[in-house]
């Protein structure tokens, strides 16, 4: 594997049950690693790093190496898998979590295979900032890292996470994360304060109404692709952020330009499109490069305008 066109994911992997207005299922694979990896993977190799237990079944990493994921950083420990269960109400933008089961995700320490250290495009998946650090302490030149957050760790770690962001080019988070580490209001007002926290680039993630991207001086926003049916948001955001990586390992060489994360901004919203059309990873198993870029110019197309015609 070419380690300098991989993406490194590190993050959670778990076993998920899932509750609907219309469906339920149990045992799903879940976590933010599992869903960023798998969508990275549609652009480039990717070395993932998570811990599992002896409950986790073998045909997922039978998957993974037919899918270009080397998962020689999985550590398959004594214990039961982290476990997630969540019910979405009829909104589907509404969830409630029913239980949480960290099992041997609660002592995850991230272990990199000395291959691994070398991989320039790095993607630090929900998990605690400490955690992230850790991964990157180990890391010898990253070219490009990509970091996610949420609530609880700006609630409960904040101090660790003040401490990963200028270390971290790009972050992602979703709009009322934005809003909790800000206090602002103001989702513009919220990315550029964040920008001077530390990270070259801010992703604010918008759910069904689509993303902003923020540098120094430029700013995108980009919609999302409409939907007429979903079927399960769980991981749509790690989708996002494994979309964005991969498509960054592809293209970019040398610095990423604000151009080419405007093109994986959009990338990473097709494939998060993709996701929440069936539960689980299961469209993304069966997606093809061609679909991926049929949706894609269709989003370019819807929209795209010029005034001088």
């Amino acid at each position: 594997m070419s380690e300098a066109k991989s993406v490194l994911v590190v993050g959670s992997i778990a076993l998920d049950t899932v509750k609907t207005p219309v469906e339920e299922h149990a045992d799903l694979l879940g976590g933010s690693a599992s869903y960023a990896a798998l969508s990275a993977s549609f652009f480039a190799p990717v070395n993932l790093v998570g811990v599992v237990g002896d409950d986790f079944p073998d045909s997922e990493f039978d998957f993974w190496r037919s899918r270009n994921i080397d998962a020689r950083g999985v550590q398959r420990v004594n214990g039961k898998t982290f476990r997630w269960s969540g019910e979405y109400m009829w909104d589907m933008n509404t969830r409630e979590t029913r239980s949480v089961a960290l099992n041997v995700f609660e002592h995850f320490e991230p272990a990199l295979p000395d291959a691994y250290r070398e991989t320039e495009m790095v993607l630090l998946a929900n998990i605690a900032p400490k955690l992230q650090s850790h991964v990157l302490d180990e890391m010898k030149r990253p070219r490009f890292v990509i970091a996610d957050t949420m609530d609880l760790w700006i609630e409960t770690t904040r101090d660790d996470l003040d401490a990963l962001l200028p270390r971290v080019d790009l972050l992602i988070l979703n709009d009322s994360e934005a809003r909790e580490m800000t206090k602002e209001t103001s989702l513009v007002k919220a990315g550029r304060r964040i920008r001077s926290y530390g990270p070259k680039f801010v992703a604010i993630k918008k759910g069904e109404h689509g993303a902003l991207l923020f540098s120094e001086n430029e700013f995108f926003s980009a919609g999302a692709y409409p939907l007429e049916d979903i079927h399960d948001p769980t991981g749509a955001g790690d989708t996002f952020a494994g979309g964005v990586a991969g498509y960054l390992a592809q293209h970019a060489d040398g610095e990423v330009a604000f151009d080419q994360l405007r093109r994986a901004v959009i990338h990473g919203s097709v494939l998060a499109s993709f996701c929440v059309e069936a539960f689980s990873l299961e469209r993304l198993r069966t997606l093809s490069a061609a679909e991926i870029g049929e949706r894609y110019q269709l989003f370019k197309m819807m929209t795209q305008f010029d005034f001088s015609t």
